[in-house]
C-alpha cells in the first residue's frame, strides 16, 4: 500500500496544506487539499474519497475537482463516501446550487461528476479492491475514523477527533496509524473544547491500544505550533512515533 501526504495541517499557511492523504493513486482519505498538488492526470486516476466529517477543510478540495472534470469534458465518476450525517451536511451546505453547483446531477442524474455513498459505521465495506470500516470519533460535528485493509497491510486515519474508545479496538496493532495532535500542551483547554488532540492527550490515547500501531503518524498541528509539537510528541518517548509533512511519501 502507498499513501502520499497531500497536506497534513490543522490550517492553511505557505507550505501548510489542508489534509487529504492518497492511498494508491486511487483512493483519498479526506479532502482538504486535491487540485493545489495533483496534476491533471492524476486528478482523473481519483475514484474514492473517504470523508471523516464535514468541516470546511477537510472536504474544500471535492468542488473544484469536480469542477476540473466536467471542465476537461471527461466522462468521469468520483464517488464520495462519508455517513449519512455528512452527506446531508454537504447536500445542504456546500452541493447545493447557491454555493457550489449541485455536481451528484451534473452533467445529468444519470451519469453524474460526483456519487455520494453513504458508509455504515461499523461494517466492512468493499471499495476498490480495500476493505473499508468506519469507526466514530468524538469530535464537534458527526465524525468517523477510517480502517482501510488490503492484502495484509492496514491503515488507520482517525480525522479530527478529542478522546475517544471505540476506534482504538480497530486500529489496534496497525501497519500504520495517521492521527491528529492540533495544539500544543500549553492549549489543552482550547483542545477539549474544540475536541481536539494535543501531545499529552495523545499519549492517554495510544495508551488505550493493546497493541501499538507499527507507525504513528501525526497529521493536524497548528503550524504555528509545529515546532512546539513536534518536540512534545517525541518527549512522549514513543519510537514509532513521527510527525508527517506535505508531500511525505510511504510504502507499507
Amino acid at each position: 500500500m502507498k499513501l502520499r501526504i497531500l497536506g497534513s495541517a490543522g490550517a492553511e499557511f505557505p507550505d501548510f496544506r489542508p489534509p487529504a492523504f492518497l492511498i494508491d493513486d486511487q483512493m483519498l482519505l479526506d479532502a482538504g487539499t486535491i487540485g493545489a498538488v495533483l496534476t491533471e492526470d492524476e486528478q482523473w486516476d481519483l475514484q474514492h474519497i473517504l470523508v471523516t466529517h464535514s468541516h470546511l477543510d477537510h472536504i474544500r478540495g471535492i468542488p473544484n475537482l469536480a469542477d476540473n472534470i466536467i471542465i476537461k469534458n471527461l466522462s468521469h465518476n468520483v464517488k464520495v463516501y462519508a455517513s449519512e450525517d455528512v452527506i446531508d451536511a454537504m447536500r445542504s451546505h456546500l452541493f447545493n446550487n447557491v454555493i457550489w453547483p449541485d455536481f451528484t446531477k451534473i452533467p445529468n442524474p444519470e451519469a453524474p461528476v460526483l456519487t455520494f455513498q453513504a458508509i455504515e459505521p461499523r461494517t466492512y465495506h468493499r471499495i476498490g479492491g480495500y476493505d473499508v470500516c468506519a469507526i466514530p470519533v468524538n469530535h464537534t460535528v458527526p465524525a468517523v475514523g477510517y480502517l482501510v485493509r488490503r492484502n495484509g497491510v492496514s491503515l488507520a486515519y482517525t480525522g479530527d477527533t478529542g478522546s475517544t474508545e471505540e476506534f482504538w479496538n480497530y486500529a489496534s496493532g496497525v501497519d500504520a496509524l495517521i492521527v491528529e495532535v492540533s495544539f500544543p500542551n500549553q492549549m489543552e483547554q482550547l483542545a477539549l473544547l474544540t475536541r481536539h488532540l494535543t501531545s499529552s492527550l495523545l499519549g492517554i490515547e495510544l495508551a488505550k491500544m493493546p497493541v501499538l500501531p507499527k507507525r504513528i503518524l501525526i497529521t493536524h498541528p497548528k503550524p504555528q505550533y509545529v515546532a512546539t509539537i513536534k518536540a512534545e510528541v517525541e518527549s512522549l518517548g514513543i519510537p514509532e512515533i513521527e510527525m508527517l509533512h506535505d508531500g511525505a511519501r510511504f510504502e507499507f
